[in-house]
Order: C-alpha cells, then structure tokens, then sequence
C-alpha cells in the first residue's frame, strides 16, 4: 500500500493531539545549571552504562536571554566589548591605592 504524498506545509505542521493550550513554558528554566555543567547517562541494552561528564569550556561566558536578543553572534558581542574597553581608562600597574 502506498503512501500519500504531504505537501512540505503540513509536514512541519504539529498534530492535532499534541494540545498546548493552557501550558505556558519558561524560558531559560535550565539556563544556570546548564552553566554549571552537566552529567549525561546513556543506559545500554547490556546492562552497562555509559556516563558522560559535560562542562562549559574554559573561558567561555553564558550570555543572558535579553542581551543575547541584542546581538546575532559572537563578533557582535566581542565589537561591543571591546568599544566598551576602548572607553575604559587605563590602571596603571604597580602603584598600590592608599588606605
């Protein structure tokens, strides 16, 4: 038995028993302990156990929703920062302040 073709449209479209209506989600609910990192178990058939250990790389920076919407990529970010560095007066090095 063939199947019907469907139209690219409905394809993406979601089905009719998946209901949202009345469920409101959170954005960025998992967003800090993502920062932290996080620990992956892949359970397999044979019993074993595969644990996998994710941490944010070294040097890395989690940029909060509202300013990410502000920026379309990371050389957006880093041409920002570093104007704002550009404005910044410069310490001098080795003079302490006094009490």
């Amino acid at each position: 038995m063939k199947q019907a073709k469907v139209p690219p449209a409905e394809q993406d479209a979601m089905r009719l028993e998946y209901d949202f209506t009345g469920v409101s989600g959170v954005r960025g609910k998992h967003a800090a302990a993502m920062r932290q990192g996080y620990t992956c178990t892949v359970h397999h058939p044979d019993g074993t156990r595969e644990i996998t250990h994710v941490r944010p790389l070294e040097g890395s920076v989690v940029l909060d929703p509202d300013v990410q919407a502000s920026f379309p990529d990371a050389e957006a970010v880093n041409t920002a920062r570093r104007g704002l560095m550009a404005l910044r007066p410069r310490r001098r090095r080795g003079r302490k302040a006094s009490p």
